[in-house]
């Protein structure tokens, strides 16, 4: 029965679905930990509806976001460019 599932061909579908559960779980943390809207505390949630535009803006704004705004939504811009663009060639 081990043998049907440890063949060579199944190790990317392994792969994908770790990396997947991976993303999963790493985005759960995430919102557990630093999300303002979420309150695991008893404590916390007694406060009811909070005016924390600042912490939320602080989450929404995060690293990322900040690194790709002014960048043109490409993978490979050179590639794309070569292929693309009239002028050259």
């Amino acid at each position: 029965m081990a043998n049907r599932w440890l063949r060579p061909e199944v190790y990317p579908l392994f792969a994908a679905v770790g990396v997947a559960v991976g993303i999963c779980g790493f985005q759960l943390v995430r919102n557990i930990c630093i999300n303002p809207e979420v309150r695991v505390s008893k404590q916390n949630r007694a406060a009811g509806v909070l005016e924390n535009f600042d912490e939320g803006e602080k989450y929404a704004e995060n690293f990322l976001r900040k690194f790709s705004r002014n960048r043109a939504p490409e993978i490979m811009p050179s590639i794309n460019s070569f292929f693309a663009d009239p002028n050259r060639g």
